[in-house]
């Protein structure tokens, strides 16, 4: 592809993402008010959420794997699509069953991944990680835009609606996708491994679990697990604690991520990109745990090949389905048993123990691509 045409790509997938993300924020703001009104309390919401987390992480490296053998549309589109029928269940979920039923779409709800992978595989390594920071100014459109039309949406015209609203809005992001993103965006289409005989299946274990053992890949995975824990946990809880701790209006609480948003943009946007021309990449590494920023996807793709990108940002993205997962448990017991308190201090104590073991081992997670 010419470079203008690469970047053409990159600009419709920062929109796909920026869409997605909105669509998810819509339905922050409309699920954690629908479970309560079918008289969810804070353990059957745990339940909920806890699905949701399983799901995804049973989902996340296959549908990683998917995208690099049958390519960035093919993997996009199924994701779209998967939003659509999400959100017309939620539309029609009426009783606790179809609440759970409404989730299962999601197994192959990744488009994040799969919008990550399109842009690593397009831009040049140097500027990798400034790209993939854009994604994140990206995410941070989506939760202010979702945040605040969800809380007006279902304010205003009622669960239903919104998430009509956002199926008909997944669907204008499919048609994006399968007019706009190449069918392979890779510049090896086939992976080494395959090459030298092995599966070219999407269910095969074996081309997933290796990439845990290249040079450098378990050591930041280990810290992007561990460091991701707290805020993890506290992100499953948000809801419970804007209803019964702020009670705050579904409004209210679309204002309030809306601002999280202002904030995800300012740091992703304009400072990533800065500090990433100026420093390398351990350095930031031990500054992301310092301060709480996420900088690890970069180091993580360019420690595999090319070929195998996708599936390296489908293990990431189990990550967060993983801290979904254990998530309600432990933010449950903290909330009831110490109080909203309880998450800082959490997080406060990790992170300090992270940046100790980075800064004792010198930072360096991430060698050159084999």
């Amino acid at each position: 592809m010419e470079p203008a045409a690469k970047q053409k790509v990159i600009y419709i997938t920062y929109l796909v993402a920026a869409l997605d993300i909105t669509w998810l924020f819509l339905q922050f703001s409309i699920t954690p008010y629908l479970a309560r009104r079918l008289g969810f309390d804070t353990i059957w919401f745990g339940y909920l959420q806890t699905t949701v987390g399983v799901i995804q992480l049973l989902g996340g490296p296959i549908y990683g794997r998917f995208a690099d053998v049958f390519g960035a549309r093919a993997a996009l589109s199924v994701s779209c699509l998967a939003s659509v029928v999400y959100f017309l269940l939620l539309a029609v979920a009426d009783n606790t069953f179809m609440l759970f039923v409404h989730k299962l779409p999601a197994v192959f709800m990744h488009a994040l991944p799969g919008a990550q992978m399109v842009v690593a595989d397009l831009s040049e390594n140097e500027k990798r990680a400034d790209a993939l920071g854009k994604l994140g100014l990206c995410f941070g459109i989506g939760m202010i835009a979702g945040s605040s039309l969800g809380g007006t949406l279902s304010t205003r015209f009622g669960e239903k609606f919104a998430a009509s609203f956002a199926a008909v809005g997944s669907f204008v992001s499919l048609l994006l996708v399968l007019n706009f993103i190449p069918k392979q965006t890779k510049i090896h289409t086939v992976p080494e491994s395959n090459k030298k005989g092995s599966s070219n299946s999407v269910f095969n274990l074996g081309e997933i679990t290796r990439l845990m053992k290249f040079p450098g890949v378990a050591k930041t995975f280990t810290v992007k697990i561990i460091s991701g824990l707290p805020a993890g946990i506290f992100q499953v809880m948000f809801s419970i604690i804007a209803i019964n701790f702020f009670q705050l209006k579904a409004e209210q609480n679309g204002y309030l991520m809306a601002y999280f948003g202002i904030v995800q943009m300012v740091i992703q946007g304009a400072v990533i990109g800065r500090l990433t021309s100026r420093f390398s990449e351990s350095s930031l590494l031990l500054l992301s745990v310092g301060i709480s920023i996420k900088h690890r996807n970069s180091m993580l793709t360019k420690s595999v090949s090319p070929s195998d990108t996708g599936t390296m940002l489908g293990l990431c993205a189990s990550v967060q389905s993983l801290l979904r997962t254990v998530g309600p448990t432990i933010g449950g017991f903290l909330y009831e048993a110490y109080g909203v308190p309880s998450f800082g201090y959490i997080q406060c104590i990790i992170n300090a123990a992270v940046f100790s073991f980075l800064l004792n081992t010198g930072g360096r997670s991430q060698p050159n691509r084999p």
